[in-house]
């Protein structure tokens, strides 16, 4: 099986061959000749498929006939990440080379004067991410009356991103005849209502189950206590000890994590990089081309970087953090195990994410076996029992709430509720184990004060008739009603 079938013209044909592929993935045999047709589809397939070449080569060939007009895109491609929006125009480079077409890249972080100019030269493709988009237009240097194809892809990923009530905007603006193209890893059932709103009678293509993993990829999980500094030492040895390690994503949930865990690992002699949505466009943008030319094997980074990145040849996925959605574990672990390469994923795991591993086990339909880490197990397990959360009980979530460490840091606390709030220490955050008294003793004289001496508290003592202890308002006149 080949391209030439799919009725892509001579030029398109011609960039596939230059680029060295042979056949066409399953997404793009089934999704190009209904585009090419002018049909409107619904795409729903694993992350890692080509899913971008199946709508950037049939749009390719389209485009050959007509001309661009100023401020009047011809076609809209919708992304939810600027790094997804730029992987994107790279595409439209390499396979359009031969092809004059004018290709406009709308993202944040980036200046209005150079993409109003852009704009005004006319823009066969324009590809954006959804709130610059709209600046645009209400800024009224953007028309979207021209638009004959809009795509929108990793819908998904905008929806957990909140773009949702902005894609409703965008399809109202362009005009109603338009072809739609729409492209998703899952279907939750706000996803199923926009395609049911904004696509017309489409052809939907399924190459696999939604929220599926690949099968290339091996997945395991580690169990470890709750002590931050006791994750980022597994993390380390996950890393060393790591079979064929080539390069690495390490996701962390939330972005002040990811700072912390590049710089211990920097700390400790790792060559790191990190990637959250608070840097700047332009230091985003170096560490994701270091990732890719391999000048840093490590790169610690949010769940921006969990959809859509076509890096092929990443080898390992570790997640720091067990995801909060399990919808996210199933793009993050997407990350390796690319175009039928092998990968491996690797999970850390701690009490206070039993629930959300039980869940992703729900999503996935298959358990994620325990890893084999020589001397770690026995620890980890122990660690987990002094927790509250029995080891057998993996599926029974824990209360959790957020505790400052010495470091900046917070961890989860998980197990059982403490029935006695923690004393506070004044400055030293570390825990102290606190010498085994009997009862009587106990009862005989109060526990040591830890840090600063606190004054001992003042009982009120009050004589016969002496309301003075009582507060103002208990002390006023009752008036009768009369």
């Amino acid at each position: 099986m080949s391209f030439s079938h799919l009725g892509l013209s001579d030029k398109v044909l011609a960039a596939v061959a230059a680029a060295g592929y042979t056949s066409p993935t399953p997404i793009q045999d089934q999704a190009i000749p209904h585009v090419l047709a002018r049909r409107d589809v619904l795409g729903i397939a694993q992350t890692g498929t080509g899913k971008t070449a199946a709508f950037v080569l049939p749009m390719l060939t389209l485009l050959e006939k007509g001309r661009a007009r100023a401020r009047m895109p011809r076609t809209l491609i919708l992304e939810p990440t600027r790094e997804l929006a730029a992987q994107v125009r790279e595409q439209f480079d390499k396979y359009g080379a031969g092809q004059k077409l004018n290709v406009a890249l709308l993202i944040g972080g980036v200046s209005f004067g150079d993409q109003d100019l852009k704009l005004t030269r006319g823009v066969d493709v324009l590809i954006a991410t959804p709130g610059r988009l709209l600046d645009h237009t209400e800024r009224g240097g953007l028309l979207l009356t021209g638009v004959e194809l809009l795509v929108i892809d990793e819908a998904d990923r905008m929806l957990d991103m909140g773009f949702i009530p902005d894609i409703e905007r965008i399809c109202k603006l362009v005009p109603f005849t338009r072809q739609t193209l729409f492209f998703t890893a899952t279907m939750p059932n706000e996803i199923r209502r926009v395609t049911d709103t904004f696509l017309h009678n489409p052809e939907k293509i399924e190459v696999s189950r939604p929220a599926t993993t690949a099968a290339t990829v091996a997945q395991s999980q580690v169990s470890c206590s709750r002590e931050p500094h006791e994750k980022r030492e597994l993390l380390r040895r996950l890393l060393r000890e790591a079979k064929e390690l080539k390069n690495a994503i390490i996701f962390c949930n939330r972005k002040r994590d990811v700072a912390i865990v590049c710089k211990s690992l920097q700390k400790h002699g790792f060559s790191a990089g990190a990637l959250h949505g608070d840097m700047d466009q332009s230091a985003r943008t170096a560490s994701l081309d270091q990732f890719r030319k391999g000048e840093l094997p490590l790169l610690v980074a949010s769940d921006v970087a969990a959809r859509g990145l076509d890096i092929p040849e990443v080898s390992h996925v570790l997640n720091f953090d067990v995801p909060y959605h399990p919808d996210d574990y199933v793009h993050r672990i997407g990350r390796t195990g690319r175009a039928g390469r092998t990968g491996t994923a690797i999970t850390i795991v701690c009490p206070a994410d039993f629930k959300s591993l039980a869940a992703i086990e729900k999503l996935t339909g298959q358990a994620i076996p325990q890893a084999d880490l020589p001397g770690h197990d026995a620890d980890a397990n122990e660690a987990v029992a002094e927790s509250g959360a029995p080891a057998a009980a993996a599926g029974r979530p824990s209360r959790s709430r957020s505790v400052p460490d010495k470091g900046g840091e917070s961890y989860a606390r998980g197990g059982k509720r403490e029935t006695r709030k923690p004393r506070r220490s004044g400055g030293d955050h570390q825990r102290h184990e606190a010498p085994a008294v009997t009862a009587a003793a106990s009862k005989a004289a109060p526990p040591p004060s830890i840090g600063r001496t606190l004054a001992p508290r003042r009982e009120a003592v009050s004589e016969p008739g002496d309301h003075s202890h009582l507060p103002a308002f208990l002390l006023r006149p009752i008036r009768a009603r009369g």
